[in-house]
């Protein structure tokens, strides 16, 4: 075995203390490894960025398998240029190498691989590792692919190691070759915050608060290398500041020195004054500050030695570091004079006012009460613009270097809360601890709840407002901050009255333009609007947008007018105030609004059928949902991904969704309808009715119910009294739809008109009375006659042609049929343009009877029994066509009574016993001996009983009696799978038979026109 097989045994048997997470890939790599084991040879190309841990993940699997056999070799990058260099190391790697091929040519080296390990693979499976692979030169990556292409059923796992990233040089036909093969991706991740917090208390004895691992393990990018350096290299007690600055770690610093001490003076005077700048920086600051003659002649050299590159998109107007640590390791690296001087200069040198306090903060690190003015007067003309991650690192510096305790705690509180402002709330996050530490009061406890109901802590926030509230004294700036945080707290809520009460009050309470004054107004339009008052909602937002008529205020205002406007049946508006709002609060640093903003434009998009323009804004806003932590959001970002990936027949992704987007029955309203909507979505689309009823119950019983029931905003009435009726509730349908029929024609709202319409049809067309049903469909699709909602309108066509084909009406249903296929087909909708087919298929009349016939099965009934032939329980089957149990149960009864047959039990002689699932009473297996047995003894044994009077004995009505003693046949269908349960094997039978019959008539057929067509010309000829 090569020499770094061995080492690789060798260090197994020792525990790695720095080995945190990874157990996912190892799992996978046990699983490739089974099925080369089975028989199957496996490619596999297990990659992640330098320093991740792609060795240490390789010698645990090797653990895992002491006594499996293993090829290795590994590239390396000074042979890179040597043909064949991987491929002789991994040659001489085998324990009895065959001869050598006599030049180095791929496919002579490929053949000798293959038959090699063919050889070795005979008895058990063999390991085939290159570790290191994107270093290894072409010829031998090229052998290999030849290899894995001649090696056929081979129980063989070719294992293959490579680094990815920026910064990683792989040779193009190398990259050609780990492109090209049919290889598994095995990615191996980054350590999540957690993880790293594990990783510190093994390695340094450190526990990590919460915040501080979270800003590590995003500085380090989770890089198992990076973390162990900086831990075992930074003093212990940096770690309990959250405002501490993380070193680089020392392998970088140690490589970017000694890179500076190599390069010419101006040089290094240029990359450090760009380190003091900040990444980017423009290139003519830096060198006004580094006071080089020859700016493009320094950065050319610096560019070499791997320190400095132009800005990608800039030229070389502006300049930025390469890789992650080398400004931190740059600017550390600084004596403290000059730093100081650099800083001191650079603020003379910079135009932006901003920029110019931060560096004479760094140019002064000690208190500074003028200075700490200044930087609170910018703070305080920032807020008036809305500017809240400004505002909140200039609060941040005045607290540092003021000298009065008093002010330094003031300037923490509001500098949190501008955080919290700003949507950057995992930096509010980090420096809860040092707020809580400070004594209860008003302002304290504001910030406290603003943050909780950011995250989503809807106890917690209950708690401080309570308390700020109490503690709010004679101060009325205290009492209107106090007052604009109900406001948030009610519209997380969706509580209209409370909003607007506290609203007045902000108002009230608030000096005129101020902040809270202006906030509270933009936001109680929605109030109104929760509460049912439409018309002061549109008449509260016409008022704030002229209030505000420009900044991030404005870009609030036609974010609530947008989301207004959208549930009022006006998606064309809402698109253009949404698509307004959104880059233009980017622009700003509002990352708060700029995410409530593309929540409603996908929703608006989806609306308009722009399915692929909503699924844009869903990514666009997962970007952003992991920048700010904003967990109040998280269901309602990924409510529409959830429901268009459903509707597209896309379980994978949809079930993505769903995880990350979940909220318990004790979160804010807009974190619960969402999550729940979500889910229902989800199991409407796969017929699960039940889970439809049992997901959205929590929102019927939900106290108090605030504007859950207000029509245009939460549109999850018609999932929940649709899926009522196709379960069978009809009474529990028409108490849950009158009084909100009452409350939509009140309202006048007409897409809920619509959508609670299209139930109520169905509720009269399953109790019979099909005019009454009629009439309801038109007056429901009249409603969106000229809204351009094309989901909805699919929607009522659909369940309208349903009700009309269930009825007889077999000509009109397919008209209307059809026309919700179309508009599911132009939306994207899967599932339902394939349950259109289905129900249009059902919807043909079947071939006249014949006895014994497949033949004469109706569509319908062909349909049940091509879905229980899958498997299918009865009540799996009807939730797929949207029947009731009892109508599959009385096709099934049709289909023996047409094929006068019971499915035969099976031999003693053939068969095995098994042991009934646990959850018996719903197994596929019991269901469909039930129904098998119910059909049965409606067909054959009525029918014998009928012509002699006697119940005839046999084992078919022995089957029939007692379906508990017969056991499903031991032999599997020719394709490998596994037996199915009686009835199922009897519908396949059914299905194939049927299918074989129809194949030899259309040949017959063709057959006979052929010879028809053969005789005409004959005849023709003879003529």
């Amino acid at each position: 075995m090569h020499r770094r097989a061995r080492e690789y045994r060798e260090v197994v048997n020792r525990e790695d203390a720095h080995v945190v997470g990874q157990t996912g890939e190892v799992e996978q790599l046990d699983a490739l490894l089974g099925r080369a084991a089975s028989g199957t040879p496996v490619v596999a190309v297990l990659e992640g960025l330098p320093g991740v841990g792609r060795t240490t993940l390789l010698r645990r699997f090797l653990e895992r398998h002491p006594a499996l056999p293993v090829t290795s070799a590994a590239g390396l990058a000074w042979e890179s240029g040597r043909a064949g260099a991987l491929a002789r190391r991994l040659w001489s790697a085998d324990p009895a190498p065959p001869p050598s091929p006599a030049e180095d040519d791929p496919g002579a080296w490929g053949e000798v691989f293959a038959e090699r390990w063919q050889a070795r693979a005979a008895d058990e499976p063999l390991l085939v590792v290159v570790d290191d692979a994107h270093d290894s030169d072409p010829v031998s990556m090229q052998a290999i692919s030849s290899a894995v292409a001649r090696i056929g059923n081979a129980r063989v796992l070719v294992l293959l190691v490579t680094a990815v990233g920026p910064g990683v040089a792989v040779h193009p036909d190398v990259q050609d070759v780990l492109d090209g093969l049919p290889a598994v991706r095995v990615r191996v991740s980054p350590l999540r915050p957690d993880e790293t917090r594990l990783l510190a208390a093994r390695i340094a004895g450190i526990d990590l608060p919460v915040p501080v691992a979270r800003r590590l393990c995003e500085h380090a990018g989770g890089i198992p290398r990076h973390l162990l350096e900086i831990l075992r290299d930074t003093p212990p007690i940096r770690w309990s500041d959250w405002q501490t600055r993380l070193p680089a770690p020392t392998s970088v610093q140690n490589r970017v020195h000694a890179a500076l001490d190599a390069c010419a003076a101006p040089t290094r005077r240029l990359v450090e004054a760009a380190a003091v700048l900040g990444s980017p920086a423009n290139l003519a600051d830096a060198a006004a500050l580094a006071g080089v003659d020859d700016p493009i002649g320094a950065l050319d050299e610096a560019f070499a030695a791997g320190l400095l590159a132009p800005a990608a998109g800039h030229g070389l107007d502006s300049v930025t570091f390469p890789g992650r640590f080398v400004r931190t390791a740059v600017h550390a690296g600084l004596a403290p004079s000059r730093r100081h001087d650099l800083h001191r200069r650079a603020a003379e040198v910079v135009t932006d006012e901003v920029e110019r306090l931060r560096h004479r903060v760094e140019a002064n690190p000690l208190p500074d009460a003028e200075l700490a003015a200044e930087l609170l007067d910018l703070a305080r003309r920032k807020s008036d613009d809305g500017a809240w991650a400004v505002v909140a690192g200039a609060l941040i510096d005045a607290s540092r270097i003021s000298p009065d305790r008093a002010e330094r705690e003031d300037r923490l509180i509001q500098a949190v809360d501008a955080l919290a402002g700003a949507g950057l709330l995992g930096q509010a996050v980090d420096a809860l601890p040092e707020v809580e530490a400070l004594p209860a009061g008003s302002r304290r406890d504001a910030v406290l709840a603003y943050v909780a109901v950011q995250r989503g802590r809807r106890a917690e926030a209950v708690s401080y407002l309570d308390s700020a509230w109490r503690l709010r004294g004679t101060d009325r700036r205290a009492a209107a901050v106090v007052c604009q945080r109900h406001v948030l707290h009610a519209l997380a809520d969706w509580d209209g009255d409370e909003l607007v009460r506290w609203a007045g009050r902000a108002v009230e309470h608030a000096e005129p333009g101020s902040p809270a004054a202006v906030e509270s107004r933009a936001i109680m339009g929605l109030g109104h609007g929760a509460r049912g008052d439409i018309d002061a909602a549109f008449t509260a937002y016409r008022s704030a947008v002229v209030e505000s008529p420009s900044g991030p205020q404005h870009q609030r205002a036609r974010m609530g007018l947008g989301w207004l406007l959208l549930a009022q049946d006006e998606p064309e508006a809402a698109r253009r105030e949404l698509e307004y709002a959104v880059p233009s609060v980017r622009r700003t640093g509002s990352n708060r609004i700029s995410l409530w903003a593309l929540i409603w434009l996908a929703r608006t998009r989806f609306a308009l059928g722009d399915w692929p323009g909503a699924l844009h804004c869903v990514d666009q806003a997962q970007i952003l949902l992991g920048a700010t932590d904003l967990d109040l959001l998280r269901p309602l970002v990924h409510w529409t991904g959830a429901q268009i990936h459903a509707l597209r027949g896309e379980p994978d992704a949809a079930g993505r969704h769903l995880g990350l987007g979940a909220a318990a029955d004790h979160d804010y309203t807009v974190m619960t309808v969402p999550a729940l909507l979500a889910r229902a979505h989800v199991a409407e689309a796969r017929s699960d009715h039940e889970a439809v009823v049992r997901h959205l119950t929590p929102l019927v019983t939900r106290r108090p119910r605030g504007g859950l029931d207000e029509p245009g905003f939460w549109p999850w009435h018609d999932l929940y009294a649709n899926a009522l009726v196709l379960t069978d509730r009809l009474a529990d349908a028409d108490a849950f739809l009158a009084p909100l029929e009452g409350l939509v024609r009140t309202r006048g709202h007409r897409s809920t008109a619509a959508r609670i319409g299209y139930v109520r049809g169905r509720l009269l067309g399953a109790r019979g009375d099909l005019a009454a049903a009629e009439e309801v469909f038109g007056h429901a699709r009249a409603q969106l006659e000229d809204l351009p909602l094309p989901y909805d309108r699919a929607r009522v066509d659909f369940a309208h042609g349903l009700t009309l084909r269930r009825a007889g009406r077999r000509r009109d249903a397919t008209t209307v049929l059809t026309a919700a296929r179309q508009a599911f087909a132009a939306l994207g909708a899967q599932v339902y343009v394939e349950r259109c087919d289905r129900e249009l298929k059902t919807g043909r009349p079947g071939a006249r009877p014949l006895d014994n016939d497949v033949d004469a099965l109706t569509e319908q009934e062909r349909t049940v029994a091509e879905l229980v032939a899958t498997g299918m329980t009865n009540k799996e089957a009807a939730a797929a066509m949207m029947l009731s149990v009892k109508t599959v149960q009385f096709h099934l009864t049709r289909i023996y009574a047409k094929l006068g047959s019971v499915p035969a039990p099976s031999s003693p002689r053939t068969s095995r016993a098994r042991p009934p699932p646990a959850d018996a009473a719903g197994s596929p297996h019991r269901a469909a001996a039930r129904a098998a047995a119910s059909a049965a003894s409606m067909t054959w044994a009525d029918t014998a009983a009928t012509s002699s009077g006697v119940r005839p004995k046999s084992p078919a009505r022995d089957w029939v009696l007692n379906p508990e003693r017969w056991t499903e046949t031991a032999s599997t269908s020719q394709d490998g799978g596994s037996p199915g349960p009686p009835l199922a094997c009897q519908m396949r039978e059914v299905t194939a038979t049927a299918k074989r019959r129809r194949l030899a008539r259309r040949s017959a057929a063709a057959s006979a026109s052929s010879s028809d067509r053969s005789s005409g010309a004959s005849t023709a000829s003879s003529q």
